[in-house]
């Protein structure tokens, strides 16, 4: 078997980073079966070296080596690259036509960016996958094939599975081997090691002096998060050698090299909006709007328990999940509510007023349930009348410090800036 350090010479490979090394072992390990393999990795990792490697240290080295980037090729023809065609299958079928599974017999494909099948195409390649057998399109005889697939994505799988964009019975077919390949962020003894080979290339190439890096730079070469990865440690190598006059490249010189270098934040923040992104500052507030009013009715209903039955062990016991939604991003959540039910008690021996209804009320008012709606449409207006006051007294002691008050209160910031808004304070 080949050494480690040997196919890394032989394919270009350069780095020493122990991830790297066990990616490379995986493929010589590999090689010489016949088992499907799935290289994942972000874009500009390097992927399509382990292809290569396992081709070339199998029993199919004589064969044909074809890679296909299925990204690039569009949906409606996808098939017909793929598996071939009959002359007359469609528009523009002029004659029959060989695809690559048949043009590979005995070969391997290596299929890039295998996460953008279509899903109707994804099914041929399961059947390809399990017996070898397929069908040119515009054609219903059954054909042989003896193809090694190795598919290479920088899609997240799962991901893709969960959204029904990918056949799930297909990714476990495709990935009987999985070789991952690290981000260049995570091989940071590597990166000054590729700058310097990639630097040496470009000064053969365009026939000038090899660019080097102060300490200062190459400090911030290390730092850097490369999204691009490797192709784009490339780039910048390539750029700078074509661009500087002088060949000595400092920090302020690279940093222009070197996008979002220009702000203090640690990492390049992704542009993409996610699913669940608010799209104005109007969906934000009409979002903090209906919180605020499913906390209110919560609170309602916990306080209006506690004041009618006056049992805060069984209301507690009963309520659970009502209370845990309620304070569940408080860390002082029991002490809240044993302040609110301390006050509750306090007040409610002060304050309770006796309802007299008469025996002939029903006769009296139209409405059987009025009396019901007057009671607690009271005691809400009350409960919020002496919310109101514990914040006003507490902004008051503290001279409108919300934190202070808050950790008075027993509730965190946020809720009492939500009061605040809520009261108009």
């Amino acid at each position: 078997m080949e050494s480690i350090q040997a196919t890394k010479q032989r394919f270009g490979i350069i780095g020493n980073d122990p991830k790297l090394n066990r990616a490379v072992e995986k493929a010589i390990q590999v090689a010489p079966t016949d088992i499907s393999v799935l290289v994942t990795g972000e874009s500009g990792v390097g992927k399509e070296s382990i292809p290569k490697i396992i081709h070339s240290l199998s029993h199919r080295k004589h064969g044909k080596y074809i890679a296909v980037n299925c990204g690039a090729i569009p949906e409606g023809t996808i098939d017909s690259e793929l598996f071939g065609h009959e002359k007359g299958a469609f528009t523009g079928a002029t004659a029959t036509r060989s695809g690559y599974f048949e043009v590979a017999d005995g070969g391997t494909i290596f299929l890039d960016e295998v996460g953008e099948l279509p899903l109707p195409t994804q099914v041929r390649l399961l059947r390809v996958l399990e017996n070898g057998e397929f069908m040119k399109v515009g054609s219903s005889a059954v054909q042989k094939t003896d193809v090694r697939i190795v598919a290479a994505t920088n899609v997240k799988m799962v991901e893709a599975i969960e959204k029904g964009k990918f056949r799930e019975d297909l990714y476990y077919r495709l990935s009987t081997v999985e070789i991952n390949l690290p981000p260049l962020r995570e091989r940071q003894e590597d990166i000054h090691l590729l700058f310097r080979k990639f630097a040496a290339d470009f000064a053969q190439k365009y026939k000038m002096p090899t660019i080097r890096l102060d300490e200062r730079a190459t400090a911030l070469l290390l730092q850097y998060r490369w999204s691009g990865n490797i192709r784009q440690l490339r780039n910048v190598a390539e750029q700078i050698s074509v661009l500087e006059q002088n060949r000595e490249i400092n920090y302020n010189t690279l940093k222009h090299y070197l996008p979002d270098m220009g702000s203090n934040l640690p990492a390049v923040i992704n542009a993409k909006k996610a699913e669940s992104d608010f799209s104005s500052e109007r969906e934000i507030l009409y979002k903090v709007l209906f919180d605020m009013k499913r906390d209110v009715n919560d609170l309602k209903k916990l306080t209006l328990e506690l004041m009618k039955t006056g049992n805060t062990a069984k209301v507690k016991e009963e309520q659970s999940s009502l209370i845990n939604k309620i304070y569940a991003e408080d860390n002082d959540a029991e002490e809240e509510l044993a302040s609110i039910i301390e006050e509750e008690n306090n007040n409610s021996q002060n304050d309770v007023e006796v309802f007299s209804i008469p025996e002939h009320a029903s006769e009296q008012r139209n409405d059987k349930y009025e009396y019901a709606e007057d009671i607690e449409e009271e005691e809400n207006l009350s409960l919020q009348q002496k919310e109101l006051e514990l914040i006003k007294k507490s902004l008051e002691k503290y001279n409108g410090k919300r934190k202070d008050a808050a950790d008075e209160l027993g509730i965190s910031e946020r809720t009492l800036y939500r009061k605040i808004k809520q009261y108009d304070l």
